[in-house]
């Protein structure tokens, strides 16, 4: 994770007008903001077929890109987007191209860190994984879901395998396709293979995999489970012991299994997106107790309150012992804390954010076009034109506040009590 102390938390407001930009080019796009809070860039267009970035109204570099889309900045502070030069993409990083080209490159993916940065990219109708401008020496006919690990050195994809025309259907029912880690594919054939994820320490590949036209499982390393199911969902690794969690459907029925084995004695209508506290004793997923019902099951045990159209954007406290997620019921979001709903309903939030202490827990909201926040259920009274997620100072005392407000942009760094009250 990114270490925010250096960052300047002095209280104030700082603000960078944007308005200028729309004079000194054809036209500006939707602006993306920094974590620090101390850059606005957005992609501009110069001419007919030439792309720039304006950082705080400052153009990137002297390079100029036959196009540009996907910018964003990195958790470490780098801004990099996906661009065109001569019918070729590539990642451009703080202006500079990878050295590496290709015939096209798509969802770009960061590290925790920012260190690094993956992308799938194809060249010649082969694909691969490109990690920091480097491709997978090896390239394949198809690649599908994509994985990059958690120190952000090693990177994954479900690829095809065995070349087969699309009319020969009773070859891919023997199976063409397989997952590869770093560019090495496994040697086990599989009818599809889906979500992937990469162990903690790199070494380790597990996959969502179809063994035939009616029965599913979890392979890791190339190795299916030997317990099969009527469907399975998405693995994740335990980040200590290395075992793999998967959500697995029997009986109609959803639960969660470790290994092949069930882990949670309560089965559901649906049960997803599961994940591990920090501390990596408590696990969480997203489930339906009934049918059209969702809520949030901590070890097995659902929460009382349920929601009628999803639940999403579960996250834990640094010290493991809150949730907090966002609720859809009707038409409306809300922000759910430790299974308790807030009392303001939203046109749309965004995902919680705690406090490093875990007391206060802050979300971007929006109602009727225009933008706030809500920390501990208190909402700030300013209403703004944009804006983006809340972040909590090293010592969680003060937040900083990133707004479009009319056509400025600002960054304040305001004591969390000044919500709260």
């Amino acid at each position: 994770m990114v270490d925010s102390r250096s960052w300047d938390w002095e209280l104030g407001e700082k603000k960078i007008p944007l308005d200028s930009w729309k004079e000194n080019y054809r036209w500006v796009e939707e602006p993306y903001v920094s974590p620090d809070g101390e850059k606005v860039a957005a992609i501009v267009n110069l001419d007919e077929g030439e792309f720039n970035v304006c950082v705080n109204g400052q153009p990137w570099g002297e390079t100029v890109f036959d196009k540009i889309w996907h910018l964003r900045f990195s958790p470490d502070g780098r801004l990099a987007a996906i661009v065109s030069e001569m019918g070729e993409w590539t990642m451009a990083v703080d202006g500079a191209a990878w050295e590496n080209k290709f015939g096209y490159l798509w969802e770009p993916r960061f590290s925790a860190d920012g260190a690094h940065i993956a992308a799938a990219v194809q060249q010649d109708m082969q694909y691969a994984m490109a990690l920091d401008g480097t491709p997978w020496e090896q390239m394949y006919a198809n690649m599908t879901y994509f994985a990059l690990s958690p120190d952000g050195k090693h990177t994954a994809g479900a690829v095809q395998v065995e070349d087969v025309d699309s009319g020969e259907i009773h070859k891919f029912q023997e199976g063409s396709f397989s997952a590869a880690l770093d560019g090495q594919a496994w040697d086990a054939r599989f009818v599809n293979v889906w979500n992937l994820a990469i162990s903690p320490d790199g070494l380790h590949l597990a996959a969502e995999v179809r063994l035939n036209l009616q029965e599913y499982t979890i392979a890791l390393d190339g190795v299916p489970w030997d317990k099969r199911y009527a469907t399975v969902w998405e693995p994740v690794f335990h980040p200590v012991s290395g075992a793999v969690v998967a959500p697995v459907r029997e009986k109609g029925l959803w639960t969660l299994a470790e290994n092949g084995k069930p882990l949670w004695n309560r089965s559901f209508v649906q049960a997803w997106h599961q994940q591990f506290s920090p501390d990596a004793n408590r696990l969480a997923a997203i489930v339906a107790p009934s049918y059209g019902r969702w809520t949030v099951a901590v070890d097995g045990e659902p929460w009382p309150a349920t929601f009628t159209k999803l639940v999403t954007d579960v996250v834990f406290s640094s010290d493991s012992r809150r949730i907090a997620a966002l609720a859809k019921d009707d038409e409306t979001f809300r922000v759910v804390v430790d299974g308790t709903p807030w009392k303001d309903t939203w046109d749309m939030a965004w995902k919680p954010v705690f406090s490093p202490d875990g007391k206060m827990v802050a979300a971007k909201v929006e109602k009727n076009g225009k933008y706030t926040y809500t920390v501990n259920g208190s909402v700030w009274s300013t209403a703004c034109d944009g804006a983006w997620e809340p972040v909590f100072s090293p010592d969680g005392t003060r937040l900083m506040l990133r707004t479009i407000e009319g056509s400025d942009y600002v960054r304040r760094i305001v004591p969390a009590t000044d919500i709260t009250g």
